[in-house]
């Protein structure tokens, strides 16, 4: 999933503005101006368009994990993958929103999509573990629309189509 799409359904889901996503950014070490997150949040068919890269979204999802817990100095900041998988960005939003296997369970009951608790642990396993599982575009799409739908009550979808 690209991390363009990551970041605009959390910035939806928590009703951030551009400069508080900046802000969260910079809790992780990592400095961005405005415009450049203006480009990140533009669709993928506008010609301002630009792509999020795998450094940005790393540092996002640890900004956004000290922007919801807190930052304790007494624990090093979780460290930025060189690359970011959709198991990575699910596991850092599940650190970020303090949730257990059960919660993630019932967020995806709300957008009707079945996982069972085998299948969700095996995306949290290590790679190379037998049970390993990658996380697909799917199974991360799913999680962003429940967990919208728990934080607001409404999925972007059904707000379009005015219900």
């Amino acid at each position: 999933m690209l991390n363009n799409h990551v970041l605009r359904s959390v910035r939806y889901m928590l009703d951030l503005s551009d400069a508080q996503v900046v802000q969260i950014i910079k809790l992780a070490d990592l400095t961005v101006t405005q415009a450049e997150m203006v480009g990140w949040l533009k669709k993928d068919d506008e010609p301002e368009f630009r792509e999020c890269d795998d450094k940005v979204m790393g540092h996002f999802l640890n900004g956004l994990i000290f922007f919801r817990r807190g930052k304790d100095e007494n624990f090093p900041a979780p460290e930025i993958e060189a690359k970011i998988t959709n198991n990575i960005v699910l596991k850092k939003l599940r650190i970020a929103f303090e949730l257990k296997d059960t919660d993630m369970l019932d967020i995806y009951k709300l957008v009707d999509f079945r996982v069972s608790k085998p299948e969700l642990s095996a995306v949290f396993r290590k790679p190379g573990h037998k049970n390993y599982r990658e996380c697909g575009d799917q199974l991360l799409r799913y999680f962003l629309k429940g967990l919208n739908v728990r934080l607001r009550g409404v999925s972007p979808e059904s707000k379009k189509k005015g219900a």
